[in-house]
This record gives structure tokens, sequence and C-alpha cells, in this order.
């Protein structure tokens, strides 16, 4: 069918999805992999919250039996400065996780055009579709699985801790405490992990769907070609406007030159020669309807034009307009140029000549 979505999108396609915020994410991937980082951390700074809790507790205690608001004012400044000193590390650690994970996900590129109001959002059709469609029955999924690994973990850690609880008939209280949040740990770790597994899982399904909402058609691909790589009667044209200024150009030069070499009709090369400037420099060439129209102009600026079958076709071939001649011409070139000064010292080096010096 025609304007049907058949085709994988471009780059140029896939850039603009990413200007306009339309990427794959998850954001499970930056919750559980923070739940997982701070389960992590929490135990390594235990030691460093238990010790500067216990300290505070002991200074509060002094400050009971001798309250003074100068050692109160002291105390707050002490406990406000541990708080930030233990929160610092989870709470870097977590900032910086949800950055990477953010680049991970299409990076940080901000997307201004989801800030801007868009009043199909309050299409009620599409709420419903989101509510009854394919997404939420994925989202259920998750759930339900999440919800089924977590009770699962639950219950085999109960079914561990409470005998072990419930065998000794004395337990010191730190022992209990250590086994509990030990517990409480490995809880929090296996959800992080699986949590971490559904992410994944869910990246995978978020990018499938968007590759799919920017599927293009045949026509649009085509389209967008056109507008990349320009159109190629628009590019032919321009191409034709870029010779032909290049040609007027070139015509402009063939009055400044010293003489035209030609084949004698089917070719025809302009040389001029500036001993300050180094070697003649080719400053015009053509064949067919350009050489004619070199000699044309050279004719009516009367810069003397020279038949010599083989130089012209030499320099033709191997010069283009604006190098200097190549190394193996300059001997026939100068042959030329001197055949010029005899003809000018004797009167006028106008029209059409055979180089009598390259023949003798």
């Amino acid at each position: 069918m025609a304007g049907e979505k058949t085709e994988q999108p471009t780059e140029q396609k896939k850039r603009q999805a990413r200007r306009d915020g339309t990427r794959a994410r998850t954001p499970d991937l930056g919750a559980w992999g923070g739940v997982l980082l701070a389960s992590f951390l929490i135990p390594v700074l235990a030691r460093e919250i238990m010790s500067r809790t216990q300290a505070l507790f002991m200074r509060a205690t002094q400050l009971f039996v001798d309250p003074e608001p100068a050692k109160a004012m002291e105390l707050a400044k002490s406990a406000a400065k541990d708080v930030v000193i233990v929160a610092a590390p989870i709470t870097v650690g977590l900032f910086v996780f949800a950055i990477l994970a953010t680049a991970a996900q299409g990076g940080l590129r901000p997307a201004t055009k989801s800030l801007k109001p868009d009043f199909k959002k309050l299409n009620p059709l599409k709420g419903l579709k989101k509510t009854f469609g394919g997404q939420a029955a994925w989202e259920a999924v998750k759930s339900l699985f999440k919800v089924g690994v977590l009770a699962l973990v639950v219950y085999n850690t109960m079914k561990t801790l409470i005998p072990a609880l419930l065998s000794a008939t004395v337990i010191p209280l730190q022992t209990i405490i250590s086994l509990v949040a030990g517990t409480v740990l490995r809880v929090v770790q296996v959800a992080a992990m699986t949590g971490l597994v559904l992410a994944a899982a869910d990246y995978v399904v978020a990018k499938r769907r968007v590759m799919k909402q920017l599927k293009m058609s045949k026509e649009e691909v085509k389209e967008e070609h056109k507008k990349s790589e320009g159109d190629p009667h628009v590019k032919g044209q321009i191409r034709a406007r870029q010779h032909q200024m290049a040609r007027s150009r070139m015509m402009a030069d063939v009055p400044q030159a010293d003489v035209v070499v030609v084949n004698p009709t089917h070719v025809s090369v302009a040389l001029r020669y500036d001993p300050a400037k180094g070697a003649p420099r080719v400053v015009a060439k053509g064949a067919g309807v350009i050489a004619a129209k070199i000699r044309e102009v050279a004719t009516e600026h009367r810069v003397p034009l020279v038949q010599d079958v083989p130089l012209a076709r030499a320099l033709y071939g191997a010069c283009e307009v604006g190098d200097e001649i190549p190394a193996e011409f300059f001997g026939a070139v100068a042959r030329v140029l001197a055949f010029i000064m005899l003809l000018k010292s004797k009167g006028s080096a106008a029209g059409l000549h055979s180089n009598v010096l390259a023949s003798s």
C-alpha cells in the first residue's frame, strides 16, 4: 500500500527524534541501579554512622547535665556536619549513577520540544489505548514478576531467619541486629538485581516500540534523501551555473594573456608569463566551442595566437587553469614566447602564426 511504514528510520530521522525527546528509555534502570548502589555503600558507611551517632548521643547526655544555649548550638552544628559527611558519598554516588544511566539511554541532550504544550496528549482515546494497550500489558507483566520474585526471596529468607532466631536461648542484641540487617540487605540486593534485569528487558521493549514508531514509508525516505543530498535537477543547475561562472572568469583573463597556443581549431590554451611569479601560467584553456570562444576573445584584444599542435594538446591534457606549466614544457613554451617577442620587435604580434622557432 502507498504510504505504508515499511522502512527503517534513517539516521536523520533518528537524530530528529532524539531532539524531540523520542528515545528508548526506562526509568527502572536508574531507580533499581541506585538501590543496588546504596545497598553496597550503606554497609561500608555503617561503622562511621554508628561511631558518629554514639559520639552525638554522648554529647547530648552531657548537655542535659549542663544545658547552655552555646553548647546546644555547637551540638546542632556538629550534628548537621555529621549528616553531610555521612550522606555525601551516597548522594554523590546516586547522582553520578543517575547521570550515567541517562547518558547510556540516549545522551543528556535536553528535549525542549517536550516542554511545549501539546493538546494531543489530552486525547482520551490515546489515554485508553495506553491503559488497555500493549504497553499496559507489559507494565502489568513487569509488576507481577517483581512481586513474585520479592515474595519468593522474602519467603526463603524468613524460612531461614526465623528458625535461627528461635533456636538459640540467648542471643546478644548486636548479633540479632547484624543478622536482621544482613538479611534485609540481601533481600534489597536481590530485588535490585531483579529490577535491573527487568530494566534491561524494558529497554529492549522500549527501543522496539520507538523504532516501530519511527518507521518511514518509501516516499518519506526518498523525500528525505532529496532534502539531505539535494534534488539531482537542482544540483545539475548549480553545477551548470558554477561552470558558467568559471568560464566567465576564465574568459576575462584571456585579454591579459601573452599568447594563445592553438591546435589550430580544436584546442586553445592561453598562457601568461610574469617573471616575478615564476613559470608561465595557464590562464584559460578549452576544447571545441570554448576553444573557439578563447580564440575569438584573443583576436578581439589582439592577443597573438600560435599554431603548435603537439604543444597545444600536451598543455591541454597536463595543465588546469591557474597551474604553472610543468618543467618538461619549459623549453617548448620558451620558444613560443621568444617567437612572440620576435614578432613584437618587428611591429605587431596579433593574429594567427605558425611557430617558426619550433620548426627550426
